[in-house]
């Protein structure tokens, strides 16, 4: 029996059983965990060192939200690939004339590109840190690595479910060392507390709300759980949107930690020590030998590695979604991996900072953002389409106060770069 096929056995008999075991909940994991990746992707290093490095343990309130805003968006995007059997992009596409298409396809793709340049680019520096070759060596490499874990799909959706699995708890484990050389303070706590005290923290709020709730993953994860396990009654589908509310709670969430234990990490690092300016990824790994050792050092330049690696391969299958829900055709894998490379090989010849690419692409994202998420909570009030499973009132409000929070966050960082520059 292959792997997949066991899994959808296995969902089977869980669907089926009288009452819910934690066992159970094994086949469903796997989608979840591949969104989650973009929530710890190279951008957020970016965006949460420099934060800490900057601003201590202020813009911790801000992962939080950030975070918890994902887990509500991923649910809904998840939920409706399962009751209506389509993607988000697909669903769209349906529904728009072909101009329409178009242009959504375009800035889902601009947006992936964005997303790429900065999980390719922190691959990238990873293998330069950790094996003294040149940045555009590095490049070649993470082009290699992300075609071998693309080939897994070959072998069907759980081999390369379980490989980016993998690469989160190397992720995870890197952090948990790097966290605990840290040496966190207790008053870490006042983190949590909202507060702005300049344009700087509003550019990397703005920037970590793009790093956290990512655009081409609302659409990616819809399509994910559109046909991975079928249900064949209300009763199993009500339960397998409960095993995917659990999945989705454990993969994000570990998420959210691993992303407030970047900046708590960096804040006890370097904003403890009076070394505010060091944002720069490569900059902080050289200076985390002296602070905090070696292995600190090591630990960040390998969890670089892993979520470089990871997001990269999964905002290539995240591309080809879609490109297929949106215009309705699809090119090789292969080429799309090689099309969405090439911003960051020409960021990399043209000598570009690595680290304000890095955290300039993730506030682009924040602006693709609505367009994805404006839709999936339409489509998640549309009793036609959603029938029993329609959202209820206080998750559309709750839904539409998330968007308007994000577009507000972008209206008001345009009119102060506008008027202060973006250099302030």
């Amino acid at each position: 029996m292959s792997p997949d096929n066991q899994v959808r056995h296995l969902a089977e008999e869980a669907l089926n059983a009288p009452r819910f075991r934690w066992k159970h909940l094994r086949p469903f994991l796997g989608p979840a965990f591949l969104a989650s990746v973009a929530y710890m992707d190279p951008g957020n290093f970016a965006t949460n060192i420099s934060g800490g490095a900057q601003y201590g343990y202020a813009l911790l309130w801000v992962i939080l939200a950030a975070n918890l805003s994902a887990m509500f968006i991923q649910y809904l995007s998840a939920k409706i690939g399962i009751v209506t059997g389509k993607s988000l992009p697909q669903l769209i596409g349906d529904r728009l004339s072909t101009p329409g298409r178009f242009f959504y396809w375009l800035q889902a793709e601009v947006m992936a590109m964005a997303t790429d340049v900065a999980e390719f680019l922190g691959a990238s520096l990873a293998f330069q840190l950790l094996l003294g070759v040149p940045l555009i060596v590095g490049a070649v490499l993470t082009a290699l690595t992300t075609y071998a874990l693309l080939a897994l799909q070959r072998l069907g959706f759980r081999p390369l479910e379980s490989a980016v699995t993998a690469l989160v708890g190397v992720i995870t484990l890197s952090y948990v060392v790097e966290l605990f050389l840290s040496h966190p303070q207790a008053s870490l706590w006042r983190g949590f507390i909202p507060s702005f005290r300049d344009t700087g923290m509003i550019y990397l709020s703005v920037g970590t709300s793009g790093a956290t709730v990512m655009p081409h993953v609302i659409y990616m994860h819809s399509a994910l759980t559109q046909d991975r396990i079928l249900t064949h009654s209300p009763k199993q589908k009500k339960r397998l949107l409960g095993f995917t509310k659990i999945e989705i709670l454990i993969a994000l969430g570990l998420a959210g930690i691993i992303n407030l234990a970047m900046l708590t990490a960096a804040a006890g690092a370097f904003y403890r020590t009076g070394i505010a300016n060091v944002g720069d990824l490569s900059v902080a790994y050289k200076t985390l030998t002296p602070l905090l050792g070696p292995l600190a050092a090591s630990a960040f330049a390998v969890a670089l590695l892993a979520s470089g690696l990871s997001s990269s391969t999964v905002g290539t299958l995240a591309g080809q979604i879609v490109m297929q829900g949106f215009v309705r055709f699809t090119i090789p894998l292969w080429l799309r991996r090689l099309v969405t490379m090439l911003p960051t090989f020409l960021v990399i010849w043209a000598g570009a900072d690595v680290t304000q690419a890095l955290v300039l692409s993730q506030v682009i994202l924040s602006f693709g953002i609505p367009l994805a998420l404006v839709p999936l909570l339409l489509f998640g009030a549309n009793r036609t389409l959603m029938g029993p499973w329609t959202s209820r009132r206080h998750i559309i409000v709750l839904g539409w106060v998330i968007a308007g929070v994000i577009v507000a966050l972008n209206v008001f960082l345009i009119v102060q770069t506008a008027t202060t520059g973006l250099g302030n």
